[in-house]
């Protein structure tokens, strides 16, 4: 059975490309460039296209035509995060506006010295939400999987400014939980994705869009053993030159701990659901993420 494999399609030399169109050319002349390489793997993305194709038709209930337009609409707006993410991070000119709601939540946060965890999804823009929340003073720390290419990873950090924000990278012999446990002790921000899963991991189900899905436990077990504040937050694209960032009222989940955890990803849910039916082509799932 298909399943998410913490990667991301691309090579450097796309890379190289769209960083120096951006630098000679500027950012709309990259997404006209950028509109060829949508259509590009529109035709030739294989499973991602029916998983794609399943969201749209099944979950979303779109048309059929309407639902192979919004595919390719899909990747082009995927690639938009990828060039608006090099743009911003490497200090190139740019006429982004950005929008903040709920970032008053997150500055309580702060002001009463508590941290907290952060939980997103692979909806928006996580980078462009990691670059902004550097606005709010405090030490912030990304969870992440190391999936990229060497090589990639390696360019893009000689294109861009040293990211502020501490990375932690998910690994085999579970020292990120270590790396957490310190963030979060230091009443610091810790960010990460609660929406995918290796194969292997443990997981709860929830609804999501009307059918049960399955995530990851780790983050659920996390807000509920250290007691943290817990907000849900998002990056939309709004416009071509505009975003907006989402953040929900911090709740600290209390309790008997299945209990908990059920109710912190209920609450995960609900906000990613509207995030996704408000912002429906800036979801990038490109595997079966309902599968049983």
């Amino acid at each position: 059975m298909p399943s998410w494999q913490g990667k991301s399609r691309g090579n450097k030399t796309g890379f190289r490309i769209f960083v120096w169109v951006l630098k000679n050319a500027g950012l709309t002349p990259a997404y006209l460039l950028l509109g060829l390489v949508a259509f590009y793997f529109f035709i030739f993305s294989g499973r991602a296209f029916r998983y794609q194709f399943e969201f749209f038709r099944q979950r979303l209930g779109y048309s059929r035509l309407r639902s192979i337009v919004n595919i390719y609409k899909n990747y082009y707006w995927f690639g938009q995060t990828i060039i608006d993410k090099i743009v911003l991070m490497s200090g190139i000119k740019n006429p982004f506006r950005f929008d903040f709601e709920g970032e008053d939540y997150l500055r309580q946060m702060v002001r009463q010295n508590k941290g907290g965890l952060l939980l997103s999804a692979h909806i928006g823009n996580w980078e462009i939400a990691g670059h902004l929340l550097q606005r709010l003073g405090t030490d912030i720390h990304i969870v992440m999987y190391d999936g990229e290419a060497q090589q990639i990873k390696d360019y893009l950090a000689s294109v861009t400014e040293k990211h502020s924000a501490r990375i932690i990278l998910i690994r085999e012999d579970l020292s990120h939980i270590y790396a957490i446990q310190e963030a979060l002790s230091n009443h610091h921000f810790v960010c990460m994705h609660a929406d995918r899963f290796l194969e292997g991991n443990k997981t709860l189900t929830a609804s999501l869009l009307n059918k049960n899905a399955r995530f990851p436990v780790g983050p659920f077990l996390l807000a509920r053993t250290f007691q943290v504040p817990v907000s849900f937050v998002f990056a939309m694209k709004d416009k071509s030159f505009a975003y907006h960032f989402y953040a929900s009222d911090p709740k600290i989940y209390s309790g008997y701990r299945e209990t908990a955890m059920e109710d912190i990803l209920r609450d995960y849910c609900i906000n990613m659901e509207q995030m996704i039916r408000k912002y429906p082509l800036q979801w990038y799932n490109y595997y079966d993420f309902w599968a049983s």
